[in-house]
């Protein structure tokens, strides 16, 4: 069974339209409706088996894969649509990934494939927006257990940040020890809303044209390949 957690209703780590949160919402709701269809063709498929009908139960199997498939794909529209918001230019600096509204599986796929963008590309660190788990079941964290667990996987050092829904990665090899603040003026994080589109196509300037190349490696590689994973579960708890 995959863990399909997510950091909570609130999608979104800036002020945003209220049409990109309900598009959102309506992605995530499809795909819940299709893996309860799903759940109960297979339960009748079950049923039909176990009453001898075996091409009954066949057809309800291959109707609960057709509705498997479909939860997959609105929930691959949802992560993708979550992350190009979240991470779009001027959202976020060049050295930071939001996960925000991602899924446990989701969220630890897009990291991987981030941390190794960043490490080919010559970062030294990676500021990772994990969320502090304030709209969970219990308040739990649950992205943030599996940000650690790929950090450990892949050999690197990560330290949580003062801001407890934020993690440090040290990518140079050393300890993560954040660094000292830098000298040069900091733009503090804005977050425009639907001031977004507005900006959708701005004047090249270098930092931020190193943003969007791992945001569009992430959309481009990692989740058809989410998708793949997930369609091997027969479970999943949305």
């Amino acid at each position: 069974m995959h863990e399909m957690s997510h950091m909570g209703p609130r999608a979104f780590n800036h002020d945003q339209s209220q049409d990109a949160e309900a598009e959102y919402d309506r992605l995530r709701d499809l795909a819940r409706q299709e893996a309860n269809k799903r759940g109960s063709c297979f339960q009748r498929s079950q049923e039909a088996y176990t009453s001898g009908d075996g091409a009954g139960a066949k057809e309800l199997s291959e109707q609960g894969k057709a509705h498997g498939r479909k939860m997959e794909e609105y929930n691959r529209q949802a992560s993708e649509f979550i992350f190009r918001e979240n991470n779009a230019n001027g959202r976020v600096e060049a050295d930071t990934i939001d996960l925000h509204g991602q899924f446990v599986e989701e969220a630890e796929e897009i990291l991987e494939e981030r941390i190794k963008y960043a490490k080919a590309h010559g970062q030294t660190h990676l500021h990772v927006i994990v969320g502090k788990g304030n709209h969970s079941t219990h308040h739990v964290q649950k992205i943030k257990p599996r940000v650690e667990q790929v950090c450990r996987e892949l050999g690197v050092q990560y330290t949580t940040e003062e801001n407890a829904g934020r993690i440090y990665v040290n990518l140079s090899g050393g300890p993560a020890h954040m660094p000292p603040p830098s000298s040069q003026p900091q733009q503090p994080h804005q977050y425009p809303g639907q001031q977004h589109h507005q900006h959708a196509q701005p004047q090249p300037q270098p930092q931020r044209q190193n943003q969007q190349d791992p945001v569009e490696q992430v959309v481009q590689r990692v989740l058809p390949r989410v998708v793949r994973k997930l369609e091997k579960a027969c479970c999943v708890v949305m």
